[in-house]
């Protein structure tokens, strides 16, 4: 007999939808999150696609449809360790880092003020820190601390621990593994921005005034580390031309090999950022194609009316930077083959998106394609969704979503 319940591996957009289409049929989900926080890369955005609402906007509704669903059960700061078994009979092995935290938290934020220790903040892309006990942002779900015991200085646990008054620190918690029977899998991984580092010739990660799409986005949210205002990293200075510069490491056989598909659209919400908070700034956009795919090229047009907004059909070859730290840019201009450098206070690179499980082994065995996206698995009962299965916007990161639950409720009852 077939295991009706569900296991949906990533708690992100795509992770929550299938989880939640699933529970409101009847059947038992248990949702498996490596980060602290359910909500993905949804949560350390600005503003996300189509109608340009904060990431709380969505969120919110799905936590909150979660915490109502008893068939809904989450584990954060947690990973799949191996899958055995076939389908309708799967035996997960999930392990659960220790959060040093528990349920008596009441988010006071006692544990933080008596932290010393600071480390750089992994959900602002590293552009400013956090202390070792710590909450990544305002509507965080669960809303409960983490302890980041493993960077705190000698006796910082028993001074964080001291320090609160709801007796919720735990310095003895410790790794937890344990083991689910479930008859479906829905794997929603995600994504991740593509490494800057490897960008070398654009500067990235050597030029202070040289950021990614993705730390633009915390530059301009208003829990991020400037408090939503965009300015240089170098000099806390407001930029007054800033550069965009696409398919930074995409469509790029040394790189990323394909377009990541919401790079473009990305740029352009960017760029109504700008307009909003710095007015007069100049922007430049240089691309090679501008793809806004369906109804997004109506967003496109609206945008690109901007009489301080110029569209540069062209390839940066190099940055570099001069000594007041205003990076410099080599571009070949496509249209009038001119090459020349030009100026700027700021350049955003729009890095490309990668699948999360790229490049590492998986629990369980699924077809990938070069790039490392999920090619199958539905004849393992597996079901691929969101950004592990190609590059997508929120949008049609939820339609998957959904499409997976469906196929894993089928896999699960036709059985």
């Amino acid at each position: 007999m077939s295991n009706n319940s569900i296991l949906v591996v990533g708690g992100g957009f795509a992770g929550i939808t299938a989880a939640l289409e699933a529970a409101e049929v009847g059947h038992e989900v248990y949702i498996v999150e490596t980060n602290p926080y359910l909500g993905g890369r949804v949560a350390q955005l600005n503003q996300y696609f189509p109608k340009l609402c904060p990431p709380s906007c969505g969120l919110e509704i799905q936590f909150q449809r979660i915490k109502n669903n008893p068939k809904v059960k989450f584990f954060t700061m947690a990973d799949v360790v191996s899958v055995t078994g076939a389908p309708g009979a799967y035996d997960v092995k999930i392990k659960v880092r220790p959060r040093y935290v528990n349920a008596n938290c009441t988010m006071c934020g006692e544990c933080e003020k008596a932290a010393t220790t600071s480390v750089a903040s992994e959900f602002d892309f590293a552009l400013t820190s956090r202390k070792v006990a710590y909450s990544t942002h305002l509507f965080a779900f669960p809303q409960r601390f983490v302890v980041d015991a493993a960077a705190c200085a000698p006796g910082e646990l028993d001074t964080i621990t001291a320090a609160c008054p709801y007796d919720a620190v735990d310095p003895n918690d410790t790794e937890k593994t344990f083991d689910l029977s479930v008859g479906s899998i829905v794997w929603a991984t995600g994504w991740k921005p593509y490494d800057m580092a490897k960008l070398t010739n654009l500067g990235a990660g050597k030029l202070a005034n040289v950021v990614s799409n993705m730390q633009f986005e915390r530059l301009a949210a208003p829990n991020g580390p400037t408090s939503g205002k965009i300015e240089r990293p170098s000099d806390g200075k407001a930029p007054k031309r800033i550069a965009f510069v696409q398919c930074a490491g995409s469509r790029d056989e040394n790189h990323l090999n394909y377009c990541s598909y919401i790079c473009c659209m990305a740029s352009l919400k960017h760029v109504t950022y700008i307009r909003e908070k710095l007015p007069e700034a100049q922007v430049v956009i240089y691309y090679i194609d501008l793809r806004t795919p369906g109804r997004y090229d109506n967003f496109m047009q609206k945008v690109a009316a901007d009489d301080k907004l110029s569209l540069v059909k062209g390839k940066v070859a190099k940055i570099t930077e001069c000594e007041c730290k205003s990076p410099i840019l080599t571009v070949e201009d496509a249209v009038t083959g001119i090459k020349g450098e030009e100026r700027f206070d700021m350049v955003v690179l729009a890095t490309g998106m990668q699948p999360s499980c790229a490049g590492s082994k998986l629990p369980v065995e699924l077809p990938m394609d070069e790039d490392g996206f999920i090619i199958g698995g539905a004849e393992a009962g597996v079901f691929a969704a969101g950004c592990a299965k190609l590059p997508l916007d929120v949008m049609k990161t939820a339609q998957t979503g959904t499409s997976a639950a469906l196929k894993a409720i089928q896999n699960v009852v036709g059985r």
